[in-house]
């Protein structure tokens, strides 16, 4: 308290004339440019902004981008990010995302894959809206464009410690300079992070023994040399490791349905019964053990050739998880995952060629981008000791544990054993190639022309390896008997359906697509410029890599045969805009504004029934509504830095067709789609005598209430939240050194990221919750 009535005594005192807004450089069209002269929707943070808000990887950065939403589930990999309302939900495999990731030029296939910690940043832009010209694949809703530090010349190094609550520990270190007098720089960046779970976990009789969970524990470390033979010339190589061997992610129960009376009678203290979501507290006998690795290596090559610049990129990646999960949200021994079968792993090649030119009038881009993936997923569900007993209860209406036993003759335990069940793989490969090029023109000094243009060629195939290690006996068995339909359905439909045993399917799929931009700007006065754009985005179609089968009817041919034929179409977007983007009060105010219409066709619905996930090819999504962005210098050493987003996306009448005229989608709006997002941040810093400066920083991201399930059941909405980060500092003006204290979450606000239905608990809806109050104290070192 002290240091805040310092920094405020000073602020009142101040004399100084404020600071103005400087240029801020930009590469959303894939050339450095001025923000206040790209037509484009984009919220660009500093790297100074990012570390006093405490961002160190993308679902941080939330709380510094209005109409920016990032979520996960079942694991820190499985992370979302939607802008405007609009993505794809990450556990599904098989999709890739709708809005791209893009780290130091290298495109990431999935948004859990560029989840990690993003080390030392230079910033960090949101481009808002479809990216189809110049960032091209998979970007229908928007593109991260996340810019790290590059290796300096000069000699520097820096460290920091940082300590908080839930035993937090961490260390990072960083050091710069040249290595071979001025051709040749290096950066060497290092981080350790551990922090205990901040769900605590019922384990009942185990096998777990973990007593938290959604823990941190990983380290990582990102190398760089800068190559400089010529001035014209330079080789910017650059590898990165990271590692998390972490417990992740615990749901809690949100409502309970008639399942968990059957639970709480059958198997007494397993479920929670009331359910409580605001406790931080989970149920769960199994491990949920994350092993993750993410590497890769990529080298940009920059060559100045006069009025020409040609810039290379060529990146390779793997990645890889070995997933233990507890589905049953209970520590009765139901269904789990073991990560020696269960986990993805992906190798990836990108390579991208650009040449750029500029003369007085014209700026122009033409250039090429091709990308291999290689996919291999493993989905294993097996059955635990308690299985074939809770069976019984559903088949009995919870009377007659012992039911399956009785019908199938065999002794009990044996029909659905403990360890058995469905192990499932999937190798996907993916190649893409596209050729774009884009310019702009000056047609006179106000007037400015952007057009863009884009094909992009696809091709992807899936070969499907379905297997039972029982053969799926037991279902075959149940499935003669003379039992409600509605019952062989809810145990026996996927995971033990005998009809996937030793079942193979392959798939193709080729296609193409033309995606573009154009633009037109018109500059009033240095101060003021106002756009109106058109883009056209593009995201590839796929395969459901999951089980779907035809549901049971007795006597019926396709009763529980399996979907071989899973793929689904590619989706694209029609987007609108007409902005404005203005520099006032002698450029101590930026202020930015657009009103758009998009309008996105074949949209990709990731939905999930307790059971499966299934890709839905919704007809229209519409989403449309006004961003506006803002920087303020109102006195000297204070900085605001905001926005606000209005946002209606929704469903159309035109979908009532294929969603059905029962479903609640028609009309409504999307899941994770809030009207209103806001965010603002506040930073203040001034010197305190001849040595130090006091710094003193607050960030708060409101969002209003919106649902977080794909079926919109009203029972998983979350309610409008604001969250609160804040940072204290004391330094060296120097900054030699630095003592930080920090919070995070500061109200403890306590909301859904998911809310999803139970698995095997009709009624019941788990959410995975959000991560509470944290706070602590960071020692800086620089030299």
């Amino acid at each position: 308290m002290a240091l805040v009535s310092i920094l405020w005594a000073a602020a009142a005192q101040a004399q100084e004339a404020p600071a103005t807004v400087d240029e801020i450089v930009v590469t959303a069209q894939k050339r450095t440019q001025n923000l206040q002269d790209v037509p484009i929707v984009v919220t660009t943070v500093s790297g100074s902004t990012l570390r006093a808000a405490g961002v160190r990887d993308i679902k941080d950065l939330t709380i510094l981008t209005p109409g920016l939403t990032v979520t996960s589930t079942t694991s820190s990999t499985s992370t979302t990010a939607r802008v405007r309302g609009v993505g794809t939900v990450g556990d599904n495999i098989g999709l890739e995302s709708s809005v791209g990731v893009v780290i130091d030029g290298v495109y990431r296939p999935r948004n859990g894959v560029g989840f990690g910690d993003l080390g030392e940043l230079e910033r960090v832009e949101v481009l808002k809206g479809p990216q189809g010209t110049l960032f091209g694949k998979n970007a229908t809703a928007g593109v991260i464009n996340v810019i790290t530090k590059k290796p300096d010349f000069e000699f520097g190094a820096d460290g920091a410690l940082e300590v908080g609550n839930y035993g937090l520990k961490a260390l990072s270190a960083g050091v710069t300079g040249a290595l071979v007098d001025d051709k040749v720089a290096g950066r060497l960046f290092i981080t350790r992070r551990e922090r205990d779970g901040f769900v605590d976990v019922v384990t009942g009789a185990g096998p777990r023994t973990q007593t938290d969970d959604n823990d941190q524990n990983y380290w990582s470390a990102r190398a760089q040399v800068l190559v400089k033979p010529t001035e014209d010339l330079s080789i910017n190589f650059s590898a990165d490791y990271t590692k998390r061997d972490e417990n992740c992610c615990l749901a809690e129960q949100v409502l309970n349905g008639g399942v968990t009376k059957i639970m709480a009678v059958a198997f007494p203290g397993s479920v929670a019964n009331p359910a409580n979501f605001d406790g931080y507290k989970a149920y769960a006998n199994r491990s949920t053990s994350k092993k993750i690795t993410d590497k890769g290596v990529s080298a940009e090559v920059e060559y100045d050739l006069g009025s020409l610049q040609l810039t290379s990129i060529s990146a390779y990646r793997e990645f890889e998880t070995h997933s233990a999960a507890e589905s049953d949200l209970s520590t009765a021994d139901i269904i789990w995952s073991s990560p020696s079968w269960t986990g993805t792993a992906f190798k990836t090649f990108s390579q991208e060629l650009r040449l750029t030119g500029s003369s007085e009038k014209l700026n122009w881009t033409v250039g090429s981008f091709f990308t291999k993936e290689d996919l291999t997923s493993k989905v294993g569900t097996l059955y635990g000791a308690d299985f074939e007993k809770f069976v019984g209860l559903l088949l009995s209406s919870g009377t007659n544990g012992a039911l399956v036993s009785q019908l199938t003759g065999n002794a009990a335990g044996t029909t659905f054993a403990n360890g058995q069940g469905q192990r499932d793989q999937y190798n996907q490969s993916e190649q893409s190639f596209a050729l774009f090029g884009n310019a702009s023109y000056k047609v006179t000094d106000q007037l400015e022309v952007t057009g863009g243009i884009r094909y992009t060629w696809e091709n992807k195939g899936v070969d499907a390896f379905y297997g039972n290690t029982d053969g799926g006996k037991g279902c075959a068995t149940l499935a003669a008997k003379p039992l409600p339909a509605a019952l062989i359905n809810a145990v026996c439909q996927t995971y033990q359906n005998p009809n996937f045993t030793n079942l193979t399917a392959s798939q193709d799929l080729s296609e193409g697509a033309l995606t573009g931009t154009i633009k037109a700007a018109y500059r009033f006065s240095p101060e003021l410029m106002t756009y109106v754009s058109y883009a056209r985005g593009y995201k590839a179609g796929g395969f459901n890599l999951d089980r779907l089968a035809y549901t049971y009817a007795a006597g019926a041919a396709t009763s529980l045969k399996p979907i071989t034929k899973t793929d689904f179409a590619k989706e694209s977007a029609d987007s609108y805009e007409v902005g404005v983007k203005s520099t006032l009060f002698d450029r101590r105010l930026l202020l930015n504004g657009t009103v758009f219409y998009q309008k996105y066709t074949d949209f990709q619905l990731n939905a999930y029934n307790g059971l499966v996930f299934t890709v839905i090819s919704v007809p229209e999504v519409i989403s449309q509504g006004v961003d506006a962005d803002f920087m303020f210098f109102p006195i000297q050493g204070l900085t605001l830095q905001g926005g606000v987003t209005y946002s209606e996306t929704s469903y159309t009448e035109k979908d009532r067709a294929v969603l059905g005229a029962t479903s609640r989608l028609p009309g409504s709006r999307l899941s994770f789609a809030p009207l209103w997002s806001g965010s603002l941040a506040v930073a203040y810093q001034h010197d305190i005598g001849e040595n130090l400066v006091g710094k003193a920083s607050l960030s708060a991201k409101y969002t209003s209430a919106y649902n977080t399930g794909s079926d919109l059941n009203p029972l998983k909405t979350q309610e409008a939240f604001t969250l609160w980060n804040a940072r204290l500092s004391l330094g060296q003006q120097d900054d030699k050194w630095s003592v930080e204290l920090w919070g995070q979450n500061l109200t403890d606000e306590h909301y859904y990221q998911v809310a999803y239905d139970a698995t095997y608990q009709s009624g019941s809806i788990g959410a995975f919750p959000s991560a509470p109050r944290t706070y602590g104290m960071t020692l800086r070192l620089k030299y």
